[in-house]
């Protein structure tokens, strides 16, 4: 097997958290190309629109030369196929995460034989850091600037001002 060459980084990012930027930060040292991809989570009420939550992404990113932010809709593995990606990222916080990404490994390891996931662990100051968190603490009003980058705070709070 060769070394993989292009990574995908799946997730609905809604909204990009501190924890997410480290876990790109660290992959793109890993992988001679990144690509961040945008997803809708149909169960979930998204906070930012799609295209809010990618332009985020990509000034966030701005600075990573083998980075790029992508949308896509459908099952990760055919975001894989559409953008030529051979390895998967996800982030682990706790074991938790661990029972559902090994699951979610195996079935896109059937889906896509060849494409490989890596599980990168959170940083210790990230494991408590979720998009979940973050949305309930913005719909608050309460302090997020020690979770979200100053852009996605002020992006999140004029959310929330705006939901009637």
């Amino acid at each position: 097997m060769t070394a993989a060459r292009h990574a995908l980084f799946p997730g609905s990012f809604d909204p990009p958290t501190l924890g997410h930027l480290d876990l790109v930060r660290r992959a793109s040292r890993l992988f001679p190309r990144v690509s961040v991809a945008l997803a809708r989570h149909p169960e979930k009420r998204e906070v930012l629109p799609l295209d809010q939550r990618a332009a985020l992404l990509r000034e966030l990113t701005a600075e990573l030369g083998n980075v790029d932010v992508a949308a896509f809709d459908g099952l990760v593995v055919d975001g894989c196929r559409a953008l030529g990606a051979d390895a998967i990222v996800r982030g682990l916080r706790h074991a938790g995460d661990f029972e559902y990404e090994a699951q979610m490994s195996r079935t896109n390891a059937l889906l896509a034989p060849g494409v490989e996931t890596v599980f990168l662990v959170a940083a210790p100051e990230f494991v408590h850091v979720s998009s979940t968190l973050v949305r309930q603490i913005g719909a608050l009003g309460g302090d997020l600037s020690k979770l979200v980058p100053p852009i996605v705070e002020r992006a999140v709070r004029a959310a929330y001002s705006e939901t009637p």
